[in-house]
């Protein structure tokens, strides 16, 4: 651990893996790691003070540029995971998540990181962090 805290937003949220979310060895298929990333997000959102569906009735489209990902375990049919969601960086025009998922044992078994950009819906143009958000970034950093 670093001798200084990280500043951060950090939240978790738990889910259980169901079984069409898996392959005959009854291992999460590969491709339905980035809904959990995006569970993760979604409700980052929701717990620093805004849901996502809010943040898109302001007119903001978040779309995905980048996804990163790193498989360390298999996650299994019926495991309850935990998604450990972070924004280590306060956003410009990108907003970078990083992610850890645990399984039931807490083994780490996954990483991953995602980038997503703002974006008017109106004008379909990049912008800035819109006020509203940063505000709310900003309030919860670090807790």
């Amino acid at each position: 651990m670093h001798k200084y805290r990280l500043k951060m937003i950090h939240t978790t949220h738990s889910i259980r893996v169901r079984y069409g979310e898996t392959d005959p060895m009854k291992y999460v298929y590969y491709g339905n790691y980035a809904e959990y990333l995006e569970i993760g997000r979604v409700e980052l959102f929701r717990n620093i003070g805004m849901s996502y569906d809010e943040i898109e009735n302001q007119g903001i489209w978040l779309p995905v540029s980048e996804y990163k990902i790193k498989y360390i375990l298999p996650a299994l049919y019926d495991q309850k995971l935990e998604i450990h969601t972070y924004v280590k960086k306060i956003p410009g025009v990108r907003i970078e998540f990083d992610y850890e998922i645990f399984n039931e044992e807490g083994a780490k078994i996954t990483e991953a990181s995602t980038t997503l950009f703002f974006l008017d819906a109106k004008t379909n143009k990049i912008i800035k962090c819109p006020d509203f958000l940063m505000k709310l970034i900003e309030e919860n950093w670090n807790r």
